[in-house]
């Protein structure tokens, strides 16, 4: 009696037998739902990570908003009833809101109150705005180089030091009127002092940066054979950025209110000469919608230059 065995199948084949496409065409079916399981939760996450982004920047504009519309809810309550408040001010002599609002609008469209401003906003942002980022570009490109130097080197620094702390405390509205004497009027003198407001916040952030950088982290690139020089802006730098981007902050904060300074004498464009020009006509609400525009000025280049920052450093935490 003859025993009949039925063919065996690749289950029963031994792994040694196989064929490489045999072993591949078995091996393929487990490997798909592992790496479509790994890419899930790593989608999972980003979307988690856009949601949590949203729901700061909502939070974020939830806790921002409800100060401002206090403040011109007493502006209008103050004009209103002719409040009298510390240092003298009277109320009674400030534009209410709502011919602040008015004058805003016209200022950027036009076509509310038909004077001779209308419409002119654009212009005079422009033009002060490219002196602001003028100044502004120069103090970083001195200062943090120096800052640098200054922070690694002590005999640049004892050098440097008495020099800048002798003139860094002389305002810049002591530098107008030499400015003027000395550069003339136009745009040269406003950038020389949007300059001198910048560059010393910048210099001194940087230098403080640079002297909490750890020593081991130099210590390593020098045992890696990297040169001094290559040092700096490797290591250096990277690490002192966090200090660097405060002072370029605070810099560019300067800058804006230095700016209406600058633009006082000599200039007929810009949000400083049409403050110069509305305080000669007695024209409380422009000079008031001018100062609006400046602090909106002054907070979107602000955000704009931590925007920057953020997609130069990428992932690495330069920034809170």
């Amino acid at each position: 009696m003859s025993t009949s065995t039925s063919p065996s199948t690749s289950n029963d084949t031994p792994a040694s037998d196989r064929t490489p496409d045999a072993v591949a065409e078995a091996t393929s079916g487990s490997k798909a739902a592992p790496d479509g399981a790994r890419a899930r939760p790593h989608r999972e996450r980003a979307g988690g990570e856009r949601r949590r982004r949203l729901r700061s920047a909502l939070t974020g504009v939830l806790y921002g908003v409800p100060v401002p519309v206090l403040l011109v809810i007493l502006w209008d309550r103050g004009v209103a009833g002719a409040w009298l408040l510390p240092f003298g001010i009277q109320m009674e002599h400030l534009p209410a809101p709502y011919d602040v609002a008015r004058r805003f609008l016209d200022l950027a469209v036009g076509g509310i109150l038909d004077d001779t401003y209308s419409g002119t906003l654009w212009e005079h942002l422009w033009a002060s705005t490219r002196r602001v980022l003028q100044g502004f570009a120069l103090a970083a490109a001195v200062a943090i180089p120096l800052g640098v130097v200054m922070g690694r080197s002590r005999v640049v620094f004892r050098l440097l030091e008495p020099t800048i702390n002798l003139i860094r405390p002389i305002p810049v509205t002591a530098w107008a009127p030499l400015s003027l004497l000395i550069i003339g009027f136009g745009d040269q003198s406003t950038i020389f002092l949007v300059f001198l407001a910048s560059v010393f916040a910048i210099l001194l952030n940087t230098i403080a940066g640079v002297r909490e950088v750890p020593e081991r982290l130099v210590e390593a690139a020098a045992m890696l054979g990297t040169r001094p020089a290559r040092t700096l802006y490797k290591v250096v730098l990277p690490a002192a950025m966090p200090s660097i981007i405060g002072g370029l902050r605070i810099a560019l904060g300067l800058a804006w209110v230095i700016l209406v300074v600058g633009e006082t004498v000599g200039i007929s464009t810009g949000l400083g000469a049409l403050i110069t020009q509305a305080r000669e006509q007695s024209r409380t609400d422009l000079i008031v919608a001018v100062m609006i525009v400046i602090g909106l000025a002054g907070f979107l280049a602000d955000r704009l230059l931590m925007l920057l920052v953020r997609l130069i450093a990428g992932r690495r935490p330069l920034i809170n």
